[in-house]
């Protein structure tokens, strides 16, 4: 059996287990927020996956953020995601109508998350993707990635942020699974760890 000296913090090895927080599963989540695209609009497309922490368990309490443009490469301004009574304070939902591009999404007992959306169109010289905010346990700040979809060989040979990161590109495309179906695991540490942005 080998001992590990434990007198300085600089002996010990941090597991996901030592999370003190924050925890997000209060108030921010709200009903809908997976539901981004209209009601019933054709070109919509289901984005899920799991949020595995540095061991490769599923966790049950991240909450993870999309942004995306719409079909056109436009990145929409209208207001709506959250609405409110301006009388009563109470939550509306969406109005099932505008395309606003955001949603907020809970993972659940499992890990599992999913969000119903337009297929975002090129912009910026970048293959479409949609941009990604992760909040969990442990996480004392979020973090940033992206999702690629793919369909578009050329596109995504071409991007400049996949060009920079070389073998990892793989963590940053979904899967296709068909029928408008795309699987996108977000890696927290470890074997297979998602790419993550800084912003500056």
């Amino acid at each position: 059996m080998t001992k590990i000296d434990t007198s300085s913090p600089g002996n010990v090895l941090p597991t996901p287990s030592h999370t003190v927080g924050p925890f997000y599963g209060y108030a921010l989540p709200f009903r809908g927020g997976e539901d981004i695209a209209p009601l019933g609009h054709p070109d919509t497309v289901t984005v899920h996956g799991y949020v595995y922490d540095g061991e490769g368990t599923p966790l049950p309490d991240a909450l993870v953020e999309l942004w995306g443009a719409d079909p056109d490469g436009n990145v929409s301004t209208t207001d709506g995601s959250i609405r409110r009574d301006p009388a009563t304070g109470d939550y509306l939902g969406r109005n099932g109508v505008e395309f606003t591009g955001w949603g907020r999404i809970q993972t659940d007992t499992n890990g599992h998350w999913y969000a119903r959306t337009l297929r975002p169109g090129a912009r910026g010289g970048s293959a479409p993707y949609l941009s990604v905010c992760v909040f969990a346990r442990g996480l004392l700040v979020h973090l940033f990635t992206r999702i690629y979809l793919p369909g578009d060989d050329a596109a995504l040979a071409a991007d400049p942020l996949l060009t920079r990161v070389g073998e990892r590109r793989d963590t940053l495309i979904a899967a296709d699974e068909g029928r408008g179906t795309y699987r996108f695991d977000i890696r927290l540490q470890g074997e297979g760890e998602t790419v993550f942005l800084e912003f500056q």
